[in-house]
C-alpha cells in the first residue's frame, strides 16, 4: 500500500460501524482528536460522536486517543469522554501510535488508526503498518497551513477514488 493512501474513507467517525470493523478483523481504534472527534481545539464532544463512542464500547471495540497536541489540550478532553490517551504523538512518526496501541493491548493486525489528515494520520498508520481509516474533516475553519495540506491531499484522494475507493 502506498504510504499516503488510506485503507478506507468515511464521511465521519459515526459512519464507522462495529460491523465494518468486525468484517475487517479490527477490534480496537486509535483515534485522532481535532477535526476527527471534535472541532480543532474544542473540548466539546458532539452528540453524534458521543453516541458513536457508546456504540463502539458496547460492541467491545477498544478505543484510545492519539493526538499530536499537547497534554494540556488532550488530557481534559480524553478524561471528559472516558478514554485513555497519548498526547504529543508526533505523527507521522510511528512511535506515538505504538504507545497508543500498547495502551489497549492489541496486535497491530487488529487495530486501525482513525484520523482526518493524510500527511500525519495516514502516513503514520502506514509507516507503522496498521489499517488507516480516514474521515472527512468535521469542520473546514482551519488554519492556513491545514488549508494548504488539504490542497496537497487532493491528488492522493483522487487516486484513491480512481482505484475504486468509495466514501463510506
Amino acid at each position: 500500500m502506498p504510504l499516503f493512501q488510506p485503507t478506507a474513507i468515511f464521511r465521519g467517525v459515526e459512519h464507522i460501524t462495529p460491523e465494518y470493523l468486525k468484517e475487517n478483523g479490527i477490534t480496537a481504534l486509535i483515534l485522532d482528536v481535532d477535526n476527527t472527534l471534535t472541532g480543532h481545539g474544542s473540548q466539546v464532544l458532539p452528540e453524534k460522536v458521543a453516541e458513536w463512542i457508546k456504540t463502539m464500547k458496547q460492541a467491545g471495540i477498544g478505543l484510545v486517543i492519539a493526538s499530536n497536541n499537547f497534554e494540556k489540550r488532550v488530557a481534559p478532553f480524553a478524561q471528559r469522554i472516558g478514554l485513555r490517551h497519548c498526547a504529543f504523538c508526533c505523527k507521522p512518526s510511528p512511535f506515538g501510535i505504538a504507545r497508543a496501541r500498547k495502551h489497549i493491548g492489541v496486535s497491530k493486525e487488529s487495530v486501525a488508526l482513525v484520523g482526518d489528515q493524510i500527511f500525519t494520520d495516514a502516513l503514520g498508520a502506514n509507516l507503522y503498518g496498521i489499517t488507516m481509516l480516514l474521515v472527512e474533516p468535521m469542520y473546514r475553519n482551519e488554519t492556513w497551513s491545514l488549508r494548504l495540506k488539504r490542497v496537497l491531499e487532493a491528488p492522493i484522494l483522487k487516486k484513491y477514488y480512481e482505484k475504486g475507493g468509495k466514501l463510506l
